[in-house]
């Protein structure tokens, strides 16, 4: 399975005109702290809840923006002009796509003498291995559904 919420991002930048700028290494300034009282209250709560909600999606793909994400998703019911310029940061930032993969795989009680199942599973972040592991699972799975 591969999944790409590529068509998805370029659409959402198209709809907020940030489809030609260029994108940024990192998703939240490390030297912003934002605050409940950081200035006046959008007037378009909606676009603010939207744009929160669209990345709060793409976490699935993209897990390398799901801490500034859920910083941002603090400040939902009143949010201020400083939090839309964080979320603002976090799509200039995931516009850059760094592209996740993620493979895993088993072998279905190939353990003759135990009937166990061997699980594994590796991730890549722009090609290179970032997680792995493979282990022989603690109990007998009686379909491959269940290995």
């Amino acid at each position: 399975i591969f999944l790409s919420q590529r068509k998805y991002v370029l659409n959402l930048l198209d709809e907020t005109g940030m489809l030609g700028s260029k994108p940024l290494d990192t998703p939240k300034d490390p030297n912003q702290k934002l605050m409940v009282d950081d200035g006046d209250v959008l007037e378009d709560l909606e676009k603010y809840r939207r744009l929160v909600g669209i990345l709060n999606y793409l976490t699935v793909t993209r897990p390398y923006i799901a801490f500034p994400v859920s910083v941002v998703s603090h400040f939902l019911s009143s949010p201020q002009s400083s939090h839309l310029d964080a979320v603002i940061l976090i799509l200039y930032c995931d516009h850059g796509h760094r592209q996740v993969e993620g493979f895993s795989d088993v072998d279905w009680a190939r353990s003759p003498s135990s009937r166990k199942s061997t699980t594994g599973y590796c991730v890549f972040v722009e090609g290179n291995l970032v997680s792995w592991k493979s282990k022989k699972q603690s109990v007998v799975a009686h379909s491959s559904a269940e290995s």
